[in-house]
């Protein structure tokens, strides 16, 4: 007997459909027709059952505290980390713990089941850290969660930072995370990233480094992060998250830049909800997007994926938790229109989100974690269009949330 019984399943790309058998914790069986029993039936009627979101770039620290002690009036990058640095002051485990677990629950009834979240460690106490740390271990039964240490204010801006750093390390981040193009000079930055490299290198972590989130053109420590890689190797480990100067790089350069890129694995991790908002604020008019070149990296084929960033924080006063608003988004910013970018904006998600979280068990396959959401629709081109609410969010064979189609009727 199974524990649970999906019927009448669409997998894309795949057009027949399929049963999907699921017994403890584990997907079971994928076929035709499932004829044994199981102790509840699902039956999907032919929609789109997909593996979990991946939220590839959060910060969960900050999440659901807007407003605290004051709001973002200029809507800018530097004003959000000036209030965060008056906010964290206040920082306790319990009030992080808090707001963190809200917004997991939030985006778990979206259907995401894993998620990266960016730790402050530049307070010296690191209680948002252990914080963190802790609620990673709470929730695994159901969200699996990556750590990722993040300098906000710079490894080299204040002499203490680079030892916290490390010491975020030793209490169990899963990640190397930095912000060179915050350090105090390009020499900084530079020196910034050549530490993540080896901090990753020592401690067998994961790299996943705020970079050139800015609209200076010459902000250009893409190109230092893709030199370490090529020279160092173990590219598919590393994450470069924002890049937005990218989209500013003149396309000289930004070609030159693309071919070295492709000699390596490394992974881009583009937030658009919170970039098409922070970034060019100094500008007058032409306004530029402010986002990295999401369709050039794709169409190279750079591993791509999205992230929220915030959830109600210093820096973005919106945000629902879901990764299908996200993905309708890049394909507004990005110009990512035709069918097949559509669906590409769709796996940046999903499976290139896994991808960059260098997860190996993901996706819907016999003997894989039963995690899966079943969509009320047929096709991921359908799930953007209309934003839809998974039916079922499924985490280690257990239903965790389910969600009711709103039904509306129209007299006229």
């Amino acid at each position: 007997m199974y524990d649970l019984l999906l019927r009448s399943c669409r997998i894309y790309p795949e057009t027949t459909l399929v049963d999907i058998g699921i017994k403890a914790g584990k997907i079971a069986a994928i076929q035709p027709l499932i004829t044994d029993p199981a102790a509840r039936a699902i039956d999907c009627g032919g929609q789109l059952v997909t593996p979990p979101f991946v939220e590839s770039h959060i910060h969960l620290d900050s999440v659901l505290a807007a407003g605290q002690p004051r709001f973002n009036a200029s809507g800018t990058l530097f004003e959000g980390i000036q209030i965060w640095g008056e906010r964290k002051q206040s920082l306790t485990h319990e009030d992080v713990q808090k707001r963190a677990l809200e917004a997991l629950k939030l985006m778990a009834a979206n259907g995401v089941l894993y998620v990266r979240t960016h730790v402050d460690v530049t307070e010296p106490k690191l209680i948002a850290l252990d914080a963190l740390l802790e609620l990673r271990e709470q929730v695994k039964d159901w969200m699996t969660v990556q750590v990722v240490a993040f300098p906000q204010d710079g490894i080299y801006s204040r002499p203490e930072n680079e030892a916290l750093l490390e010491e975020a390390l030793k209490r169990g981040a899963d990640a190397v995370g930095g912000i060179p193009h915050y350090e105090l000079t390009r020499e900084d930055g530079v020196r910034s990233i050549q530490r993540i490299f080896d901090l990753a290198e020592q401690y067998d972590r994961l790299i996943d480094v705020h970079c050139d989130e800015v609209d200076d053109d010459q902000s250009r420590f893409v190109e230092v992060i893709v030199a370490e890689a090529i020279k160092r190797g173990g590219g598919e480990r590393v994450s470069a998250s924002h890049t937005t100067a990218f989209g500013s790089y003149n396309d000289a350069y930004a070609y030159k830049l693309l071919g070295f890129i492709q000699r390596t694995n490394i992974n881009f991790i583009p937030n658009p909800l919170i970039n098409i908002t922070l970034q060019g604020r100094m500008d007058t008019y032409p306004k530029r997007r402010g986002l990295t070149r999401i369709k050039e990296l794709w169409q190279n084929g750079v591993n791509v994926s999205l992230g929220q960033d915030c959830i109600y924080d210093p820096w973005y006063i919106l945000g629902t938790g879901s990764m299908i608003g996200v993905a309708h988004m890049a394909v507004h910013v990005a110009q990512m229109t035709g069918l097949q970018e559509i669906d590409a904006c769709f796996d940046m998600v999903t499976h290139n989100g896994a991808r960059s979280l260098h997860i190996s068990d993901y996706g819907i396959k016999v003997g894989n974690p039963a995690n899966v959401a079943v969509l009320g629709v047929t096709d991921p081109f359908n799930a953007i269009r209309y934003q839809v609410t998974p039916r079922y969010v499924i985490s280690q064979g257990k239903v965790i949330a389910e969600t009711q189609p709103t039904q509306t009727s129209v007299t006229v």
